[in-house]
């Protein structure tokens, strides 16, 4: 079955190759060549162009033997920073890959990606009827989804998508995710001198402490959060701060939870400028929106019995964060995202378990064969 030193070292080989957000290219074009060797007809979408980035998706197709659902499984090629140079450490002692701490390790997301590779290698050794797949290795996932969102999707042909993106253990399939909205937010107040005359300005932070004192933020309800993530501004201390920018974010797995937090957050924000006398713009962008499968639904039934085949207890959940499976839903496409094991991504202390790569290689496998 899965070969535990084969994924290993293709895991290790993946995220020694340095492939932060919108340079993708030199990992791409390894994976590349590792798909046309496994005997996938490959093209790169125009989705780096459009996003601005190095190179665009790398799609994969592999011809069946058999009819059968037409699936796809998806996992991005970027890291985020500090993400170059790593240096992976195998501890064998403890059963984990984890980075020196001077890096994040990248098994955000190279663990999905070498899952995939490795579980597609074991089909083919097994000589497995299956029927046609494919494999979108996307870009730039980390910070916009721009990858997903600029996929020329006439090149896709698939029913049902599973996305190899959560830190939870083999086993999780996230059902629901939420909708986000970015609200970019200008303040304009009026310089003076801060030890001659402050009485004759209007400080933006005053505005933006005001606005901010009488908001819901965080942890709004089960479904919903909100947060001011960059305030920005000033020039000196002997100056009433004239401007200030904040970026701030709302999200909610139901949309009109969403439009009525966002529009709070507006609300209070113009409220304080007007208060103070201050200019304000705001601009409020719909990043991306909800997905929500029924527990029901076949493709979760599919990943269900996949895992039971593998002796893994299955367990569907919700998240709180954004990815590739939602915008594969907006287009159409039924996707979940499924837990690989990684831990705490984005953070120099990301670690992932063997066991957790070799199972989800094996998971990949056997949701081809229920395909």
């Amino acid at each position: 079955m899965v070969n535990r030193d084969r994924i290993i070292n293709e895991f290790v080989e993946l995220v020694k190759i340095d492939s932060p957000s919108s340079k993708e290219a030199k990992v791409a074009q390894v994976l590349i060549k590792k798909l046309e060797e496994l005997g996938f007809e490959v093209v790169v979408d125009d989705a780096g162009v459009k996003a601005g980035g190095e190179i665009g998706n790398v799609i994969g197709t592999l011809k069946g033997t058999k009819p059968g659902k037409k699936i796809i499984f998806s996992a991005h090629m970027d890291t985020v920073s500090p993400g170059e140079g790593i240096k992976p450490i195998v501890d064998e002692e403890n059963g984990i890959i984890k980075s020196d701490e001077t890096t994040v390790l990248g098994a955000d997301d190279k663990g999905g990606i070498a899952a995939i590779l490795e579980g597609v290698r074991v089909l083919k050794e097994n000589n497995i009827e299956h029927p046609d797949f494919q494999v979108v290795f996307s870009i730039w996932e980390e910070g916009g989804l721009f990858g997903a969102k600029y996929m020329d999707y006439s090149k896709i042909n698939a029913e049902y998508a599973f996305v190899l993106d959560s830190g939870g253990s083999p086993g999780e399939i996230i059902v629901k995710g939420p909708a986000q909205d970015k609200i970019d937010v200008k303040i304009t107040g009026k310089p003076a001198h801060a030890g001659v005359a402050p009485e004759e300005g209007i400080s933006a932070i005053m505005v933006a402490a005001r606005a901010i004192e009488n908001m819901k933020l965080l942890r709004i309800d089960e479904d919903t959060t909100a947060n001011i993530g960059i305030v920005k501004g000033g020039i000196a201390t002997n100056i009433v701060m004239p401007e200030l920018e904040i970026k701030a974010e709302s999200r909610s797995l139901v949309d009109e939870k969403l439009d009525k937090q966002t529009a709070h957050m507006v609300e209070v924000f113009k409220k304080a400028a007007q208060d103070f006398g201050a200019q304000i713009d705001i601009n409020v962008e719909r990043m991306y929106g909800a997905f929500n499968i029924s527990e029901d639904d076949e493709i979760v039934s599919m990943t269900k019995k996949a895992f039971e085949n593998m002796g893994v207890t299955p367990y569907i959940t919700s998240t709180g964060g954004g990815s590739d499976t939602n915008i594969l839903n907006a287009n159409g496409i039924k996707a979940v995202n499924l837990g690989i094991g990684m831990k705490k991504p984005h953070t120099l202390q990301e670690y992932i378990a063997i066991e957790d790569l070799v199972k989800s290689a094996q998971m990949v496998y056997e949701i081809i064969k229920q395909a």
